[in-house]
């Protein structure tokens, strides 16, 4: 008999699926809701092992209609991503299974291994795991495939952008008018693209026991070729809304110094950075409900409006 959180059930046939990729002998005997993504339903799977053991695997599923019409594209990026990967020393989840069109599940799924480590979304400690993060996404950008996954696409356009209430419209009116030029030329890098805290897991010793490492990268379903600033805007962003405006300014400093190289202008990176902070403005209640549900309950949707608002007119000052 499984073990089951009512949220963590596994639709029959996902299970049978599951069960045909776990070793000869073992078994499914937990499945547990994991909280905090937004695209997919994430389920961590306890397997019991012949010699007494467990071991967890990771279920992601799409089941939204949106993210299951484009599921097939997602998946055959993550898992492509997960294989180049495991020959690197980036920590990224190994893949056991994928099944992007749901020929044999209820949904496209993907299964992969459990890291340890955990997400850690907390103003405490931030300065000591920033640089960590830059140090770890200078290293995937140091990445040089043979195969390059697929040209990134922007998340937002000019004549999409609607700033939200009662920010400074002259600041929002400037910001849009910088993305609505063409892109600037780039030297192409490795992407993550979804680079931020909530993709990236930490094993947090006691101050007596070592310092904080990053045991893991996980979320490569929007693996990308791009601009390096792409990911550093992004991880930016997130540290904006999250912690406060000035630390997203400070992550591209961080970055440098981690080895990181970015574009050679001030109105380049700018364009950059504006590219993702403005894309964030349609979407700051399904950000921060995740955030909230981690513990950050002061992060209502307001107070990440006002924090996205303070980040567009701190980079117009500052690279403006």
């Amino acid at each position: 008999m499984i073990n089951h959180d009512e949220a963590g059930a596994v639709r029959p046939l996902t299970l049978a699926w599951v069960s045909q990729h776990v070793n000869v002998g073992e078994r499914i005997v937990r499945t547990e809701a994991l909280h905090g993504g937004i695209t997919a339903e994430m389920r961590r799977l306890t397997i019991g092992t012949r010699d007494g053991g467990t071991r967890d695997l990771v279920l992601r599923t799409f089941v939204d209609p949106y993210f299951v019409e484009h599921a097939e594209d997602l998946l055959d990026r993550e898992a492509g991503a997960q294989t180049l990967l495991a020959a690197t020393g980036v920590p990224v989840p190994g893949l056991v299974a994928v099944d992007p069109t749901a020929a044999h599940c209820e949904y496209p799924s993907l299964l992969m291994t459990h890291l340890p480590g955990r997400t850690v979304l907390a103003d405490e400690g931030l300065e000591t795991r920033v640089p960590l993060l830059a140090r770890q996404l200078t290293a995937i950008h140091a990445l040089r495939p043979d195969e390059r996954p697929r040209e990134y696409e922007p998340w937002t356009t000019a004549d999409a952008v609607v700033p939200p209430n009662g920010a400074d419209t002259v600041a929002w009116a400037a910001a849009t008018d910088v993305i609505r030029k063409p892109a600037p030329l780039y030297e192409g890098r490795f992407l993550h693209r979804d680079f931020h805290p909530g993709n990236v897991l930490f094993d947090l010793p006691s101050p007596r026991m070592g310092d904080p490492r990053i045991t893991g990268v996980v979320d490569w379903v929007q693996t990308s070729w791009g601009p390096a600033d792409l990911d550093v805007a992004h991880c930016s962003t997130n540290l904006a809304l999250l912690h406060g405006p000035a630390w997203g300014l400070r992550f591209a400093e961080a970055y440098e110094q981690a080895g990181g190289v970015l574009a050679a202008t001030a109105s380049e990176r700018l364009y950059w950075r504006l590219l993702d902070a403005l894309a964030f403005a349609a979407g700051a209640q399904w950000l921060a409900r995740p955030w909230r549900e981690a513990g950050r309950a002061e992060l209502t949707t307001r107070a990440v409006e006002e924090r996205l608002d303070a980040y567009v007119t701190g980079l117009m000052d500052a690279l403006g």
